[in-house]
């Protein structure tokens, strides 16, 4: 994916000076298309500086949390597949001996 020259902080301050401004003369003044403020406009909206270094954070602990889900979900897949037993397996946790859950085979 290519870089962009403005961080995202900086695309919205772009985005609340052209609110106070016309387009034209905002997009003009930072170099970019006034089709670039409208496609900044529709991807923050009513956002602010603060509210997209947040947002920035729930996406990577998102990312982090779908990786822990799918690593936790090929785990049970794998020791499914190596009890290899017909009908319904109970998987224990390997840690306490505790019930996961109950897999149909």
């Amino acid at each position: 994916m290519r870089k962009s020259r403005f961080t995202e902080e900086q695309m919205v301050k772009i985005l609340r000076e052209a609110d106070q401004r016309p387009t034209t003369e905002v997009a003009k003044k930072h170099g970019i298309s006034e089709q670039t403020v409208y496609a900044w406009r529709k991807r923050f909206g009513a956002l602010e500086p603060a509210d997209v270094k947040r947002l920035r954070g729930l996406e990577a602990e998102n990312a982090r949390l779908k990786k822990l889900l799918a690593e936790r979900s090929r785990r049970m897949t794998d020791l499914s597949d190596s009890v290899g037993l017909g009908g319904n397996v109970i998987l224990r946790n390997l840690i306490g001996g505790r019930r996961v859950g109950v897999i149909s085979a």
